[in-house]
């Protein structure tokens, strides 16, 4: 018998794209430290007082001095004043943050149509080809962090590179108000020397898994097969393998096809009855629904999400036969799933509803009869 050896063809790195990612520094924090400068120097945290909910809630960033005692974003806010307890606490205020993200989308026009937001503190920009008339990328993030800085009176980093993956690396390289330049023939020395677990789209689990395989760097990963990586993280596996030796020739996206519309909501006093439950997955059911409309999309799958006062996080999801019609009908599904969940009896600090698989509405459903009508 034949044994028949699988061969993969050796991917090619495009080096031909000028990108740059932009990343805000400390985007909330900052947006509150321009608007009041007497929360410059001192240690600050985006989230709600432990003392004012309970113990409850989540950071969603903090300044670089309160970085310092380790707070960190997704951080419950009791731990990190208990880490800093001198820290200065303020609700997040998202409509601001929209607004100025918009402000500096428009900086960003000035130089290129081709931009793909990540966040409302981070894009990708695609310069090979740009407004300015500019060869050099690294002299257009100049540009842009100056003109930010001069508008809107904030600091961002930059990374620059020749694909998005590396170049998103580099603007974390040097934060605050750096830029980080990678050109193709430094690439590879600068990955083999990445730790494994700086390398985006791993996790710790991930990372964790790559240490006990003796993976510590991109040099070691580099040593690596294909076929091992694949066989040991499947479609990761597959992506690191490329991304290790530089290549990720994805280009920056200026129109994103919209896969999901989705509302969840954290509730600063726990959903404790059955009653207040309903009456919220009601509510999200409306306002998924309210967006689907006004994206004119509808899809097929209904995703539940449910945390726990105890931070316990659950998914659950139904694919449909047919795209869902009206907020009645994710409700409904969306109700089923909380049954499965089998949560019921648990404090609940947040609820989610998503509608994912999406189509344009001009995609419908035909339903073919299985048999001719009788005459």
């Amino acid at each position: 018998m034949e044994h028949v050896v699988l061969q993969f063809a050796e991917p090619v790195r495009d080096t031909s794209r000028k990108i740059i990612h932009v990343d805000m520094d400390a985007f909330y924090a900052s947006v509150e430290e321009r608007e009041n400068p007497e929360l410059k120097g001192k240690p600050l945290v985006i989230a709600r007082h432990p003392k004012d909910n309970g113990g409850r809630g989540v950071v969603t960033t903090a300044n670089y001095e309160a970085r310092k005692y380790g707070i960190h974003s997704a951080m419950s806010a009791q731990k990190a004043y208990e880490l800093c307890p001198q820290a200065i606490f303020v609700p997040g205020r998202h409509e601001l943050y929209q607004e100025i993200s918009t402000q500096i989308r428009e900086v960003f026009k000035h130089y290129t149509d081709i931009i793909e937001p990540l966040a409302l503190d981070e894009a990708y920009l695609d310069v090979t080809e740009n407004k300015k008339g500019i060869s050099s990328a690294t002299v257009i993030a100049k540009m842009i962090q100056k003109e930010i800085w001069e508008e809107l009176h904030l600091t961002c980093s930059a990374g620059v590179s020749y694909n998005k993956f590396i170049a998103k690396l580099a603007s974390d390289y040097k934060k605050p108000a750096g830029i980080t330049v990678i050109p193709p023939e430094k690439a590879l020395v600068f990955l083999k020397e990445l730790p494994i677990g700086k390398f985006y789209g791993v996790g710790k689990k991930t990372a964790e898994k790559m240490h006990d395989w003796g993976v510590f760097t991109g040099q070691d990963l580099v040593e690596k097969s294909e076929m091992d990586l694949i066989q040991r993280f499947g479609k990761m596996g597959y992506s690191l393998y490329r991304k290790v030796r530089g290549i990720d020739n994805n280009p920056v996206e200026s129109t994103r096809v919209r896969k999901s519309v989705g509302r969840e909501h954290t509730y600063g006093q726990p959903l404790t009855t059955e009653e207040e439950i309903l009456a919220e997955l009601r509510f999200l059911a409306g306002k998924v629904h309210t967006s689907l409309v006004k994206v004119q999309k509808h899809g097929k799958v209904v995703v539940l999400k449910v945390r726990t006062s105890d931070y316990e996080t659950m998914t659950k999801r139904i694919s449909l036969p047919s795209y869902v019609k009206d907020s009645e009908e994710i409700y409904f599904h969306a109700l089923n799933l909380w049954e499965d969940v089998g949560l019921i009896g648990k404090e609940i600090r947040l609820l989610g509803i998503t509608v994912t698989n999406l189509d344009p509405l001009t995609f419908e459903n035909i339903v073919l009869p299985l048999w001719e009508k009788e005459k």
